[in-house]
């Protein structure tokens, strides 16, 4: 069966101290599988809603579902489980950890649930290392271009074959030949583990590639414009 469902209803996000909401979205719903670009403004809530989503940043008010799982109702350490078992994330900066080889950094998650790594988790890290293009999976992260360490973290983002990617404006510090390998890459992946992607981006080539594009705009979603699109 499929996973990766999302229904999400309710979402109201407001900093402490603010008056208005950031974003006040009635409802939000995905089908497993399925790929959703989020695009619009900067400062309009983008970056925040898929923290949201992703239960890094709590809401104000509303509920966030995915398959059967209420992420809202989970207590800190349920939430960082499901994180964990559920959920790859692909930030614009990397997020690698200098002083590591490209095969630590795509482990680094499984270190978090043990010190021990399984040999079949380390042929596996080593194998998505080799299907994103980083040939020497020894080499230190502070030695690779900003290109090769976008490849790490999307193969470290799919070390666990997560039902659900959310990925942050993972081209836009790319040159442009970059940005369409990591687009490549990160949509043929998640194609292929049948994973559900949300990316935020404002780079029309990559929301090209979504099954369906939303703009939040004055704090709601609406369908993008085509020819931002």
């Amino acid at each position: 069966m499929n996973t990766g469902t999302l229904r999400a209803t309710g979402l109201r996000f407001r900093f402490t101290g603010q008056t208005t909401d950031l974003f006040a979205l009635d409802r939000l719903e995905l089908t497993a599988g399925h790929m959703l670009g989020i695009r619009g403004a900067s400062g309009a809530g983008k970056t925040t809603l898929l923290h949201c989503l992703a239960g890094i940043e709590p809401l104000t008010t509303g509920s966030i579902v995915w398959d059967d799982t209420d992420i809202t109702a989970l207590p800190g350490a349920g939430l960082t489980r499901w994180r964990q078992q559920k959920l790859g994330l692909v930030f614009q900066d990397f997020h690698l950890v200098e002083g590591l080889s490209a095969l630590d950094n795509v482990l680094l998650p499984a270190s978090f649930t043990g010190w021990r790594i399984a040999p079949a988790l380390r042929s596996r890290a080593t194998r998505l290392l080799s299907r994103v293009g980083i040939a020497e999976p020894t080499r230190r992260a502070e030695l690779l271009s900003r290109g090769e360490r976008q490849r790490v973290a999307v193969a470290r983002a799919l070390l666990f074959a997560p039902p659900v990617v959310l990925a942050d404006e993972p081209t836009a510090s790319l040159d442009p030949e970059n940005r369409e390998i990591i687009a490549d890459l990160l949509c043929g992946l998640v194609r292929e583990h049948g994973a559900t992607l949300i990316v935020v981006s404002h780079e029309n080539a990559l929301l090209h590639r979504m099954d369906r594009v939303l703009e939040l705009r004055s704090g709601t979603l609406q369908a993008a414009e085509a020819a931002h699109v």
